[in-house]
């Protein structure tokens, strides 16, 4: 059995949050400034957006740690706080979740923002240990399930599913790559390809997210689907269209009702976890709740 789908339940699609980092510079956090530094220097602003996700319609909430991984986390002297970030981030997200009923708490690994060997110096397993390190602070924060997003290489993502099993091997886990590229990963990957060999790793959900716009996410979705094997939930998660220069800083192009009718598209494909990722707000999970 799934282990995702024993604990959504058998409504779908499932709605989940959006973007956390856009967000979160919307409320004032300084642009090239980690977002995960507020899970402890302005832990009120990211509980907030946690809320307003909550209030909007989400069922699954995504801890503000896609950075949250020992190199990420380097480049801004953060290193050191690893579990202290991790843990805190879990613990903003479950407290808002236990308000709710029927909330999740998605406890999020972004990419280590190194190269996999060959082509980079990053090995295997020194991979799964950088990502177990932040799984064991998750958990103790107190996440119901684990979510590795925006991925471009499938060994990345191997190394991600290694060390959940290693350290939660009970959590049910999902795992988005992000196909921005001529709808392919940066590193080459296909739709499809991912699906499969996702499912062959025994994950509960695959599936995509960022990428640029609704348009290519449903090309995406259709690819995802015609792969799906067994049990294996999908997710979607477009951006609210491009960000487009406003004045002096960026908006993105989707509003609440272009990812409400995307949503729908979505359904119809066959989706079961849908979400927006960068330039969606707590308005465009309302609309995509609603419409749904």
């Amino acid at each position: 059995m799934n282990r995702l789908a024993q604990v959504l339940g058998q409504q779908r699609p499932v709605v989940l949050d959006g973007g956390m980092g856009t967000l979160l510079q919307d409320s004032g956090l300084e642009d090239g400034a980690p977002g995960e530094l507020w899970n402890l220097e302005n832990p009120d602003a990211v509980r907030a957006a946690h809320a307003a996700y909550a209030e909007a319609g989400a069922r699954v909430l995504t801890t503000n740690t896609f950075g949250g991984t020992r190199p990420r986390l380097d480049m801004h002297g953060l290193g050191e706080r690893l579990a202290e970030v991790n843990t805190t981030a879990a613990r903003i997200a479950r407290s808002v979740a236990d308000e709710h009923a029927g909330i999740l708490v998605a406890g999020d690994l972004g990419p280590t923002g190194e190269l996999m060997a060959p082509l980079g110096a990053l090995e295997p397993a020194d991979a799964q240990a950088l990502f177990a390190a932040q799984v064991e602070a998750l958990v103790e924060g107190g996440v119901d399930l684990v979510l590795v997003e925006t991925l471009s290489d499938l060994a990345e993502a191997e190394a991600a599913v290694a060390a959940v099993r290693q350290v939660a091997p009970d959590l049910p886990l999902a795992v988005t790559m992000s196909f921005d590229t001529n709808l392919r990963t940066m590193m080459g990957v296909r739709p499809g390809d991912a699906v499969r060999r996702l499912a062959e790793l025994g994950v509960d959900a695959a599936g995509a997210n960022c990428g640029r716009g609704p348009g290519e996410m449903e090309q995406i979705a259709q690819e995802m689907a015609e792969a799906r094997t067994g049990e294996l939930l999908l997710i979607a998660q477009s951006n609210a269209g491009l960000p487009q220069v406003v004045g002096d800083h960026f908006e993105y192009d989707a509003t609440p009702d272009d990812l409400a009718s995307h949503a729908l598209r979505l359904r119809e494909l066959g989706i079961d976890l849908v979400g927006g990722c960068c330039g969606s707000t707590p308005a465009h999970i309302a609309a995509i709740a609603g419409r749904l």
